[in-house]
């Protein structure tokens, strides 16, 4: 991966996104996509849009969601410990013993989510797999609730300790990997597709709180008003250990993007990508995906009148916990897959289904 781009994937990743707090995330977009842009805009909902060869028909939406999971202060109490909400799907499991930071307008706070001690619980409480967010705090070191209040207040969203690093030659490991990689990949998509003669109109929208149902994609599509739309979203990687692939599939890091084939996808579009992938030779995969998948692609198919939609993933171990771990080969070859695939079409192709 070329240094800038791999920059740019870092800032993105250190950079928080909560649902509903994405902007400091969106003007790292921004920024990024000044240069090759024709128009930048952000709606009312906080998806940021990039538009290229706007005159170009059909519209073509990229979506990648560039909201990450985390959690919101709920409550400080009189010995300055916070309590939380979950924004989005939290695994409380992987909660306790975690490093987190409080974004307060006033700027970060440090913190760490603590329990009761293993030594001091009873039998029943040892043998309790499930873990209840109502029985974590966070602790910030405040003395009291006074203390904690001058540095932190009720409804300030809290992420993971934010920070990318590499594992091996090829992977990346970080918090909220999903799915700030899908808005990564359509974003180097568009700035590779911008190079070349597209006859298409593009559209690469960022959006917003997927984790709280695929909100961002739906407002974002409507305003568009696409023919085609591609999410770019993560998938469960099955090559380790704790995966079963008789019910996830055969999916690995490392062996190119995910083509997803089903009812949630245009049967001529997942065409389009098979044989795209085939002909400019990109590392691919394919899955099934049996319904209505739970990514932007589902929002983007049934609005409106309908869109032609389709889903590529990004194989992801370790889903919604602080080590999410992809390939930075397989956040390259997406781009490519993609940035190929939109320069493919035109006013001509037809994605009536037959």
């Amino acid at each position: 991966m070329q240094k800038d781009s791999f920059e740019f994937l870092k800032s993105l990743q250190e950079t928080p996104s909560v649902s509903g707090f994405e902007q400091p995330a969106m003007a790292v977009i921004r920024q990024r996509m000044k240069s090759v842009a024709d128009r930048i805009e952000t709606d009312v909902h906080g998806n940021t849009i990039v538009v290229i060869n706007e005159k170009g028909s059909p519209r073509v939406m990229l979506a990648g969601h560039c909201d990450q999971i985390g959690l919101m202060v709920r409550l400080i109490n009189d010995e300055g410990y916070l309590y939380f909400n979950a924004v989005g799907g939290v695994d409380g499991t992987v909660l306790p013993g975690t490093r987190v930071t409080i974004h307060n307008k006033r700027g970060p706070v440090e913190g760490v989510i603590g329990r009761k001690p293993i030594h001091l619980m009873k039998a029943e409480e040892r043998n309790n797999a499930k873990i209840e967010l109502s029985d974590l705090w966070i602790d910030i070191g405040a003395k009291d609730k006074k203390d904690a209040m001058k540095r932190v207040a009720v409804a300030d969203p809290v992420t993971y300790r934010l920070g990318m690093e590499r594992l091996g030659d090829d992977y990346i490991t970080s918090p909220g990997l999903d799915d700030k990689v899908g808005a990564f990949v359509i974003m180097e998509a568009a700035r590779l597709a911008a190079s070349k003669k597209l006859k298409c109109a593009l559209y690469a929208v960022a959006t917003v709180q997927e984790e709280l149902g695929l909100r961002g994609a739906r407002t974002s599509c409507y305003g568009v008003d696409p023919l085609v739309g591609i999410a770019i979203d993560v998938t469960h990687a099955t090559d380790n250990p704790g995966a079963d692939k008789r019910i996830a599939g055969d999916v690995a890091l490392g062996k190119g993007p995910v083509i997803e084939r089903g009812p949630n996808i245009n049967p001529a579009l997942g065409e389009l990508f098979e044989d795209v992938a085939k002909k400019a030779k990109i590392p691919h995969q394919i899955d099934a995906a049996a319904g209505a998948t739970g990514t932007d692609a589902n929002a983007m198919q049934i609005s409106r009148a309908g869109v032609a939609a389709g889903l590529v993933s990004i194989p992801n171990r370790y889903m919604h916990t602080q080590v999410e771990v992809v390939s930075l080969t397989d956040l390259e070859n997406a781009a490519k897959l993609i940035a190929e695939t939109v320069a493919r079409i035109d006013s001509k192709m037809d994605f009536i289904p037959r």
